[in-house]
């Protein structure tokens, strides 16, 4: 069966929903599907084992005469499409993709799965009048910021149970036809060993009794770096055996230089700059950051807003058995289980971090117990299996 997969973002681009995109595409292949990705026009992942159409030059209003057609000539069996709307400029004109999927495809089944909740509405004053009169008059079927996405979509995928409580606000009985599939690590899994571990450990100079923090994912603002510094600062201050390592890349569509720059200097001023180490970007054709991660004693993730379901980084934490010490904010979803899966602590605070961090350090039965939660979690709640199964399903496949 052939699935045409719609993502404005593939790699080379690097975000997280280009990752999530080229692991679901590469696991459907696997599965037997006959893949076509329909991505941005750029130079893309040329030895993918599917097809990559790389012809959409900006996802405009004039734009859509090319995806009709290549809906058209392309004729799947389904259709997935992956939306961010920073991803299509966010430009509306994809928003009624489940529209001109049925009225040239109608008996081919439209999913789409968010891959956020937020919608950045950037049109003209007239544009946007027009759109404003639409969802007034077709209410029950026209959304201002979501057109037809939540209403003509056979089915709706969100990556956690926040982002469906959010839709449901907005839209009445969404439930019914939505399913929450949290997304699995982005990354190749290195089986690892004591003898990698020691390896990567010894090729960034720690000692075999130093306490190694990593922070894993892209770097920015809603990321909470700023509190993880001054955390380990006040941390640094109390013990000498501590490194932070930041795995991953700082580069994608939020990550500007002036931030990344602000990073590495408040590292400076703060004196920890020697403490920590910055690995770098990562290919996911190689288990580079798995090493990183499984040769680390504890994964922390001071998100400003709290830890949710949609977060790829938790999942492969989780899915390497490490101690997470995250945040916890206005809601708490109910697979997260203080002092059993994970460590919660407010988020900017960060002497609570500091606390929290330094009580891993001074219990290794919690530190025990914390890596047994956290492969619980990710068999639970982050297996690609699972998420690979329901995804399907959903699909109508």
């Amino acid at each position: 069966m052939k699935i045409l997969v719609i993502s404005a973002a593939f790699p080379p681009m690097k975000v997280g929903e280009a990752e999530h995109a080229l692991h679901l595409c590469h696991r459907l292949n696997q599965r037997g599907f006959d893949v076509h990705v329909l991505t941005t026009k750029r130079e893309t992942t040329t030895d993918a084992p599917f097809k990559v159409h790389a012809i959409m030059p900006h996802w405009l209003w004039r734009d859509l005469p090319r995806l009709a057609s290549f809906l058209r000539h392309c004729s799947p069996d389904a259709v997935l499409l992956i939306y961010s709307d920073r991803d299509y400029n966010c430009h509306p004109m994809i928003t009624y993709a489940p529209s001109i999927s049925k009225a040239l495809l109608p008996s081919v089944p439209f999913v789409t799965q968010f891959e956020t909740e937020h919608v950045s509405r950037q049109v003209s004053i007239p544009a946007r009048a027009i759109l404003k009169l639409l969802s007034r008059s077709a209410a029950r079927w026209i959304d201002y910021l979501f057109g037809t996405l939540l209403s003509q979509s056979e089915r709706i995928i969100v990556l956690s149970d926040r982002h469906l409580a959010e839709f449901a606000s907005r839209f009445h009985n969404i439930e019914k036809k939505a399913v929450v599939i949290p997304p699995p690590p982005l990354l190749r899994i290195s089986p690892g060993d004591a003898a990698s571990k020691q390896r990567v450990r010894g090729m960034l100079g720690v000692k075999p009794d130093e306490f190694v923090i990593a922070h894993y994912g892209y770097v920015y603002a809603e990321k909470g770096i700023e509190t993880l510094f001054k955390a380990f600062e006040i941390l640094n201050a109390q013990r000498s055996n501590i490194r932070l390592w930041m795995v991953g890349g700082t580069r994608g569509v939020d990550h500007n230089s002036s931030y990344v720059d602000g990073i590495h200097q408040l590292a400076r001023s703060l004196g920890i700059h020697t403490k920590v180490n910055w690995t770098g970007e990562y290919s996911s054709d190689n288990d580079e950051a798995s090493l990183y991660l499984r040769s680390a004693d504890a994964c922390v993730f001071p998100f400003k807003y709290g830890v949710t379901l949609n977060r790829s980084s938790l999942a492969a934490a989780a899915a390497h058995g490490l101690p997470i010490v995250t945040t916890k904010g206005k809601v708490l979803e109910a697979p997260f289980l203080d002092e059993q899966n994970m460590l919660l602590c407010p988020p900017d605070d960060p002497t609570s971090l500091a606390l929290t961090m330094a009580s891993l350090m001074d219990n290794p039965a919690l530190c025990q117990r914390l890596r047994m939660g956290a492969f619980k979690l990710a068999n639970e709640y982050f297996s690609w299996d699972r998420a690979l199964d329901r995804t399907i399903e959903a699909l109508g496949q």
